[in-house]
């Protein structure tokens, strides 16, 4: 064989090899995602939350790959969403006593937060509040992708 043939599959494979494993790490999640909560679950967290919050597309660090929106309803047992967010590995859910919306804001108060559980869905979530945090000494709910770093959403709510 050529050279220049040579060449030019070893680059098309690694093109196709690239997408490929691009399109598994956005769609796995997808796959993998736990069963959404029922309305009957939301409506009751809604109708207990002691503050509601709102995750809007157009924050600073929120682009067309990372995103959420929807409304946040919050209580000492419970964080709740009924909206949606971009599909991603890893997503951690993070109460912050500050706002932020950018990742260099979230890298430089993440030792003030406090890490709340793990997101497995990207549709109406419930995540468990754990009995040693009290959200009412924060003030922000932020979803943050702990495998690559990236900032996704942020709402304050209070």
């Amino acid at each position: 064989m050529k050279p220049r043939l040579i060449l030019l599959l070893v680059v098309s494979h690694a093109m196709v090899a690239f997408i490929g494993f691009a399109a598994g790490i956005y769609t796995l999640p997808l796959l993998t995602a736990s069963a959404a909560p029922d309305q009957a679950q939301l409506k009751s967290i809604q109708t207990q939350a002691e503050f509601t919050a709102s995750f809007v597309r157009e924050l600073k660090g929120s682009d067309s790959l990372h995103w959420g929106e929807g409304q946040v309803s919050i209580n000492s047992q419970h964080i709740a969403l009924e909206g949606e967010l971009s599909p991603g590995p890893d997503f951690k859910l993070y109460l912050a006593p500050e706002f932020v919306e950018t990742e260099q804001e979230f890298n430089a108060l993440k030792s003030k937060m406090v890490q709340v559980g793990s997101v497995n869905r990207f549709d109406n979530f419930i995540v468990d509040v754990p009995s040693h945090i009290d959200p009412a000494n924060y003030n922000t709910v932020i979803v943050w992708c702990e495998s690559f770093g990236e900032f996704i959403t942020a709402a304050k709510y209070q």
